[in-house]
């Protein structure tokens, strides 16, 4: 080994003790943030009958025309993140015109885990990410503001081999903690390094997730219905609001939604 490969190691070793060292007086110093969502008290199965939480997201309470219905959380989902990890989802159906939605999130503990870029678990069951967009919606309560969310355009085949149907998915997400929100992963893991360091608060982020499926060529008009779904409801999911802007109108509804399976785990 020379000169050189031994100042490398030397260095590399030492940014490890370093980052080691930095990571521990973080977790030992540290006090947990508030959660950015609304939970209540409320028993959380996983898809075997397990109770595996007594606390959950508040999720949307929505009367006629909707159809409500709860789906919960796969035992595959519980087994991989931390045992702190809270959880809230629901479906919904309009009666009126066979839009349907499914809501999803998750909240984290002490542990950052929880919470993991969305892309990985869409690809892994299937689906194929056609587009990847940011958006702006209007939210009216608690005071008119902009939500920035991220837009994900995808695609799957469903049936018996020989027989498949192509499905489009449109797939909404960001991220929210204490007074805090942002579509981007990357600027969540900044943000939590940096209260971290300066505040010696671990931020609660959750992601949630809005979900709707239609036929293909659909994309659109399907976005269109879910943008106003969203406008309407993420004000009883979430305590964090962005900055007050002046008050405009949401996006109206369109048609063309095609109902299958619920929201992909995230």
């Amino acid at each position: 080994m020379n000169r050189k490969d031994i100042s490398l190691t030397i260095v590399t070793l030492a940014l490890i003790a370093g980052t080691a060292g930095l990571l521990q007086f973080l977790q030992s110093g540290r006090t947990l943030g508030k959660p950015g969502v609304k939970v209540v008290p409320a028993a959380v199965f996983t898809d075997e009958g397990k109770l595996i939480g007594t606390n959950a997201i508040a999720m949307p309470a929505l009367g006629w025309p909707w159809d409500t219905k709860f789906y919960p959380v796969t035992k595959i989902e519980h087994d991989f993140l931390p045992k702190d990890t809270t959880y809230g989802r629901q479906q919904y159906l309009r009666a009126t015109d066979g839009f349907s939605a499914a809501i999803s999130a998750v909240l984290m503990g002490t542990d950052r885990t929880s919470i993991h870029k969305p892309q990985f678990c869409l690809t892994g069951q299937g689906w194929t990410i056609l587009k990847t967009e940011t958006d702006t919606i209007p939210v009216q309560k608690p005071h008119p503001y902009s939500l920035n969310v991220m837009k994900l355009t995808t695609l799957i085949e469903v049936g018996p081999e020989g027989n498949k149907t192509r499905v489009s998915g449109v797939y909404v997400y960001w991220f929210v903690a204490d007074g805090q929100l942002t579509p981007h992963h990357g600027e969540r893991m900044w943000w939590m390094a940096r209260d971290l360091l300066t505040k010696g608060t671990l931020q609660r982020w959750a992601y949630v997730t809005y979900f709707t499926t239609c036929h293909p060529g659909q994309e659109d008009e399907a976005y269109a219905k879910l943008k106003d779904f969203i406008a309407q409801t993420v004000p009883q999911i979430q305590l964090t609001a962005g900055v007050q802007v002046a008050e405009s109108g949401s996006t109206p509804a369109a048609t063309g939604a095609l109902a299958v399976n619920p929201l992909p785990v995230p």
